[in-house]
């Protein structure tokens, strides 16, 4: 069972069915999806889609805004079986993206905070890993804030939903360094 974490500005939730109309207002944006590695949604079905399948997945939560109650992203762990690279049984790899329109006020930094507090005070992991596609700073800079450290630049990840590949910078934090 996926738990609520909540943070002064931020509550980290599962995603509900009746949330498809907020992430489709968000996801649709043509510069939020390609940063990490999926197309803009063309539908409110489309992304109650994405509720039901991908977003249903362990540790995988909304990022919603306690004042509005509104989700505005996502972020979560994708475990070995799920991971865009090899890592070990106990560790993850982040995944996180967050609207346009509340880029910029330290809410991602927030929010993967809490989930890195979860990860390793609750679900004991011994090391976390984050990609970002060569480029973009602003995700790099959220890893950064929260203690992630450059390892090495990968070529052939997986880029967009057609099948593209990326280069990425790999960014790790170990439960012991945090």
């Amino acid at each position: 069972m996926i738990e609520t974490l909540t943070t002064r500005r931020l509550e980290l939730r599962p995603w509900r069915a009746e949330d498809a109309p907020d992430l489709y207002a968000v996801a649709r944006d043509p510069q939020v999806g390609p940063a990490a590695g999926w197309q803009p949604h063309r539908s409110v079905e489309e992304s109650a889609e994405v509720i039901r399948t991908v977003f249903a997945s362990p540790e995988t939560y909304a990022v919603v805004l306690r004042e509005s109650g509104r989700p505005v992203g996502c972020v979560g762990l994708l475990f070995p079986s799920s991971s865009h690279f090899r890592i070990g049984a106990t560790e993850a790899e982040v995944g996180y993206w967050i609207g346009t329109s509340w880029r910029g006020r330290g809410l991602m930094s927030e929010a993967l905070g809490a989930l890195v507090r979860r990860a390793f005070e609750e679900l004991e992991l011994t090391a976390l890993w984050g990609c970002c596609f060569v480029g973009n700073g602003a995700s790099r800079r959220v890893m950064e804030k929260c203690g992630f450290r450059y390892l090495r630049t990968e070529s052939g990840l997986q880029g967009l939903a057609d099948g593209s590949s990326q280069t990425g910078e790999i960014l790790s934090l170990t439960r012991d360094a945090w």
